[in-house]
């Protein structure tokens, strides 16, 4: 009986499989192709009073973009509103894949398990999908971010599941990656716009309600994440 024939890893073996994955998870904005990222781009006309307000999805391994833009509609690859305007390339070393669904020993335990253990990334974002392509969009309680935290949690990324839709914005404000330059103006210009012609307009006290209306938006997110966590649905 012929013996199975075991082969050698070789540095010049395992510098091509780097290679080879190195490539894969290259971004590629011209293509709209951003591997195992959380992508960020402004929405009309709220964008325009609150610029660090947006649309985000999170993608695949393959680069291809998923984002909850509607009721009952999980887009693949058609990012609504618009070009990628900014990015975080998550590490998929940070994620709890078990080697199977009963191996799971991650520190969140049986609170991962019930929110979906999964054993690769694009396993996770299947399992969301299959939820929210049930569920009626709201962008008060049941959004884009609620989506990719439900994502994040079923990958139990940092190791945690924890990600709400607070702190996953604070994570894309402060961790995100430009596109390039003109994203950067697409984002803020149209603020800038608006805000010089509400000052010409109407003064200072359109500084003072652009202010309050922000204070709303970030207030009632914050209430229905810290004070009633079944508010805003993930």
């Amino acid at each position: 009986m012929e013996q199975p024939i075991e082969l050698e890893a070789t540095p010049e073996s395992e510098k091509m499989l780097e290679e080879q994955l190195s490539y894969a998870m290259r971004i590629d904005p011209t293509r709209e192709r951003f591997p195992c990222c959380i992508v960020w781009t402004p929405l009309p006309i709220i964008s325009w009073f609150v610029p660090f307000i947006g649309h985000i999805g999170i993608c695949r391994e393959d680069g291809v973009i998923l984002d909850f833009a509607g009721p009952n509609l999980v887009s693949v690859d058609n990012f609504a509103f618009g070009a990628v305007a900014k990015y975080i390339q998550l590490n998929r070393s940070q994620c709890c894949f078990p080697p199977n669904l009963a191996g799971n020993k991650c520190e969140p335990g049986e609170k991962h398990m019930d929110s979906g253990t999964v054993t690769t990334w694009n396993e996770g974002l299947r399992m969301a999908i299959c939820q929210f392509q049930h569920r009626s969009y709201n962008i008060f309680t049941c959004n884009c971010h609620s989506f990719v935290a439900n994502c994040l949690n079923k990958l139990c990324y940092g190791g945690h599941n924890g990600w709400n839709v607070v702190n996953l914005a604070v994570f894309i404000f402060c961790k995100g990656r430009w596109v390039n330059k003109l994203a950067i103006a697409r984002s803020f210009l149209p603020f800038v716009l608006v805000l010089c012609v509400g000052l010409v307009l109407a003064g200072w006290s359109f500084l003072l309600g652009l202010a309050l209306f922000s204070f709303a938006i970030v207030g009632w997110f914050l209430f229905g994440t810290c004070c009633f966590k079944k508010l805003i649905q993930l």
